[in-house]
């Protein structure tokens, strides 16, 4: 007998066995003993390292003595051991949550005096989601970020995503808000999804002790010590500044010295002149044993987000990290997190004239599987923003997060929609199945706080060199992507389209309505009127459809539900001077209508305008986006769609008719979703070798018939411009 044995996983959870009666989304939640409590310590003297006050008062903000704290109240605990945490669940997760709002603190507007947090604990908030279907609330970035200069804080370089403390954003609200609204959205049946940022820290208490090389910090990051013979090879840090970016000869120089890896593969946010390389040079600072040192320190992002080091002796970077997790699902009562900057936790010098190894690096996959298997075990679940390639989301799936943001197919509806042709949209969804990456595994979204992205990474650099058929004509992947990306900014910014900027190479700062404007050919958002805010919603209410009738998570925004546009420049002018372009489309909004005075949000982000109005309005209208987003989202809890498995993406009749063929719970019935991207009327047909001869088509909003599976397993439909059908396709009984 082989002393090697598999494990052989049993038709049902321990979770499912230990508690029967409890549905499948309810799992067993671990809680802190006592809420985590904040040291206050005072400032006195010189902000140096070698003042103990100072180097007190840091470790008084710093996340990683937090992480030590809260994690010393789970080490040798039974509820440990209550969740299956090694494989993820993405259907559960889907199960738990299968609608999202997604929040954008800065933009919020509030009622005057009231905080974000508190805004988003309103009961009246939630029972309209509940009336609308949405069931979970991601509420972007909260905690403290952004640096420590000395005694005094700087603000965010990333909005909000530069963490530097566990504690509350006070501009935000509070702890005990925070776990109010945890406490509203469990009451109303609802999930709190938080985030942690396991790629990168902002300039707080931990840079600075690290650069002061203070106990195991400086382990926290991919920071390097520069001999004082050698800081000759550093170039010198402007005046008010603490590091400056470094060039590439210098990148070069410090390769070659031994110091850095080098070259990455990509240098994400790249501008000449403020971020030509991914590496930083510190100014001079003086540590705590009253040695002065210069340090390189690796940012994938700005310069004001230092990359944490998952595979240093110490593990800090690690345990930072796990803590910030413990704290927001077990203290403040969040049930999931959005991993941020995930794919990048892993980088390796490679040979000689290569860029070092820091994509799909197996150490990203394996910090994921214990990050993912970490929230498990406490009984939530985790969603990623994996920019990758798709077999870099179907790897880190494999024993990561549980779902993935959908990347992939997210520019390819936009460029459906610009081009009025799906022949890419058809591609990236075909190419994601077979690659292995499930529909129900994936956030498919409209607007967030970013960009519209379009780097278009898998067919941009791991298949680069693939050859795809597209256009009737062989073509490599990286011209696909190039070919993809003019055509994005040709129909959606330039002249016909000013109000839409471009990102620097990562994509396309606009709103959901305003990608629609541009595609309508309106060109100035200040002559929108009714009838043009009617074709707008009835494109957005497609694009709605295209997300939500399929399987998986389906997220929105604020920004969507009003129908927001971008705002001019000259209002965030400021904020724009970093050539930071998606404070555009991040305009104010008030959804409940509780502050109609408001010129802007509590953090001075401008009012936009809305083209749909509050949601209290537009649930007292039944022709509103958002009661007619109400019915989609019906229609999809219930035949059970986003549990479905999609089994068909067919060729089409028109280039620009889409159709998504879903196998429902029932073996008997299918789903298609069938959809006319383009601005003219469609006649054509339906053809699937899923599609039994003699099943009947079904109107499911209305439920009635529409024809029946011809012996070509085929039918027809007759389609407006930007109209969308949810139909379903059942078998006699007889048949099945």
């Amino acid at each position: 007998m082989s002393d090697e044995q598999s494990h052989e996983p049993s038709e049902i959870t321990y979770a499912e066995h230990f508690h029967p009666a409890r549905p499948r989304s309810l799992r067993h939640r671990a809680k802190v003993k006592a809420p985590f409590a904040r040291r206050s310590v005072a400032k006195d003297g010189k902000p140096t390292g070698t003042n103990p006050a100072y180097v007190s008062w840091l470790l008084s903000q710093s996340m990683l003595a937090d992480a030590n704290e809260i994690s010393r109240q789970f080490s040798g605990q039974g509820t440990m051991w209550q969740n299956p945490f090694a494989n993820p669940g993405p259907r559960q997760a889907v199960e738990t949550a299968s609608v999202w709002f997604t929040a954008y603190p800065i933009s919020f507007i509030t009622r005057p005096g009231e905080s974000f947090l508190g805004a988003l604990a309103d009961e009246a908030l939630w029972d309209a989601f509940a009336t609308i279907g949405i069931e979970a609330v991601h509420t972007g970035p909260v905690k403290r970020a952004g640096g420590l200069s000395g005694w005094q804080t700087t603000p965010s370089v990333d909005g909000h995503f530069d963490r530097m403390s566990t504690e509350i954003d006070p501009a935000f609200g509070t702890e005990a808000e925070f776990r109010a609204m945890c406490g509203m959205a469990t009451w109303s049946g609802g999930t709190i999804i938080d985030d942690i940022v396991p790629g990168h820290t902002g300039k707080g208490a931990d840079f600075r002790l690290a650069e002061m090389k203070y106990a195991d910090y400086p382990g926290v990051y991919h920071m390097i010590e520069v001999d004082p013979e050698d800081w000759t090879l550093l170039p010198d840090v402007p005046s008010g500044r603490d590091s400056v970016n470094i060039d590439p000869a210098t990148e070069e120089q410090l390769e070659k010295a031994g110091y850095i890896i080098g070259r990455l593969q990509r240098v994400i946010f790249y501008a000449e002149g403020v971020k030509e390389t991914n590496w930083s040079a510190t100014k001079a600072v003086e540590g705590v044993d009253g040695v002065e040192r210069r340090w390189v320190y690796l940012h994938y992002f700005k310069e004001g987000q230092p990359s944490i080091n998952w595979l240093d002796p110490s593990f800090a970077g690690m345990r930072l990290v796990i803590g910030d997790a413990l704290h927001s699902l077990t203290d403040l009562g969040a049930g999931a997190l959005r991993l941020d900057a995930n794919g990048f936790l892993g980088v390796e010098k490679s040979t000689e004239g290569l860029p070092a190894w820091s994509e799909g690096h197996p150490l990203s996959q394996a910090a994921n599987h214990l990050i993912g298997s970490m929230v498990r075990k406490l009984g939530g679940f985790t969603f990623q923003e994996l920019n990758l390639t798709i077999d870099d989301i179907r790897v880190t799936a494999e024993a990561g997060a549980d779902l993935s943001y959908d990347f992939v197919n997210r520019p390819a509806y936009h460029h459906a929609l610009a081009t009025g042709d799906t022949e890419f949209l058809r591609l990236t969804l075909r190419t994601s199945l077979e690659l292995g990456v499930d529909p129900a595994s994936l956030v498919h979204a409209l607007q967030n706080h970013d960009e519209l992205t379009y780097e278009l990474v898998h067919w941009a650099t791991g298949h680069r060199d693939d050859v795809y058929t597209y256009k009737g004509a062989e073509i490599t992947g990286g011209d696909l992507a190039i070919s993809v990306r003019r055509d994005l900014c040709e129909q959606l910014t330039g002249p016909d389209a000013p109000y839409n900027l471009i990102f620097t190479t990562n994509g396309i700062a606009c709103t959901t309505a305003t990608v629609i404007a541009a595609t309508l050919g309106i060109s100035d958002l200040d002559t929108i009127e009714e009838i043009d805010t009617a074709r707008i919603m009835r494109v957005h209410l497609l694009l709605a459809m295209f997300n939500a009738l399929q399987p998986g998570v389906f997220a929105l925004s604020g920004w969507d539900l009003g129908g927001m546009l971008t705002l001019a420049p000259d209002q965030v002018a400021e904020l724009l001077e970093s050539g930071d372009t998606r404070w555009i489309h991040r305009a104010g909004h008030d959804l409940m209508g509780v502050n109609p005075g408001a010129r802007s949000s509590s953090s001075g982000l401008p009012r936009g305008r809305s083209l749909y109005g509050t949601i209290p309005d537009q649930l007292d209208d039944e022709a509103s986006f958002v009661r007619q987003l109400q019915a989609i989202l019906a229609v999809r809890t219930r035949y059970g769609i986003a549990t479905a498995q999609q089994v068909d993406v067919p060729d089409v009749s028109h280039h620009g008719l889409l159709v998504l063929v879903h196998q429902l719970a029932d073996a008997a019935q299918l789903h298609l979703t069938v959809l006319n991207f383009s601005g003219e009327p469609v006649t054509g047909t339906v053809r699937s070798e899923f599609l039994t001869p003699g099943a009947e088509v079904s109107d499911m909003f209305t439920s009635r018939p529409l024809g029946t599976v011809d012996d070509l397993h085929s039918f027809s439909v007759e389609m407006e411009p930007h109209q969308g059908h949810s139909l379903l396709v059942a078998q006699a009984p007889e048949e099945h």
